[in-house]
């Protein structure tokens, strides 16, 4: 049991760490559109988000699909970017409303491409181990708990600066969106496959 609590533990680590937050900003993205009378839809993101990120870990770990690393890497900032220019663009065009189904699918491959890029170090923690679902589980369970966590602080901020400061909700949404964006170009720059 104490390793599964490890692997929890190494999950909130994996989201929260602040040296690689291309989690926390592809979740800020994901959330910034949303108040705290949608949290339900935000949660189902961010669960979607973990169930394939670890499908993704899954598929990896047992060796049914290798992807490059170095295309990944650049992967992971564009799908920070496609997430706030969809943002922006719903904005513009006029529809704040949030097309769920959408998000969910975008969602769904966003996981996916995240968990492929995180899954070269996890194979690595669990190459000597015959029984790798329990510390799948526990990845998953710590990554789900971060992800709540970034998801309330996003919607925390948003319910502050609409509701007790008077922002317009679709000026935050714009706001959030473009400064997620211009802290997403340099690791679309460094991590371009030249």
């Amino acid at each position: 049991m104490e390793d599964f609590w490890f692997y929890v533990k190494m999950g909130l680590d994996h989201v929260l760490d602040l040296g690689a937050y291309d989690h926390i900003l592809f979740l800020s993205a994901l959330a910034v559109p949303f108040t705290f009378k949608q949290w339900k839809s935000v949660v189902l993101l961010a669960t979607v988000f973990t169930v394939t990120h670890c499908l993704s870990l899954f598929l990896s770990v047992y060796g049914i699909i290798t992807v490059e690393v170095s295309l990944i890497e650049f992967l992971i900032p564009v799908t920070i970017v496609l997430t706030a220019l969809y943002n922006i663009i719903k904005l513009r065009g006029g529809q704040e409303g949030q097309n769920l189904f959408w998000h969910l699918g975008a969602t769904a491959f966003f996981g996916l491409v995240h968990g492929f890029g995180f899954s070269n170090y996890f194979k690595m923690l669990v190459a000597g181990l015959e029984e790798r679902v329990a510390p799948l589980l526990g990845f998953a369970l710590g990554i789900e708990v971060s992800q709540v966590i970034i998801v309330v602080l996003v919607l925390l901020l948003a319910y502050v600066l609409q509701v007790l400061l008077h922002i317009k909700q679709s000026h935050f949404v714009l706001w959030a969106s473009s400064l997620i964006l211009l802290i997403t170009i340099p690791l679309l720059w460094n991590t371009f496959p030249w």
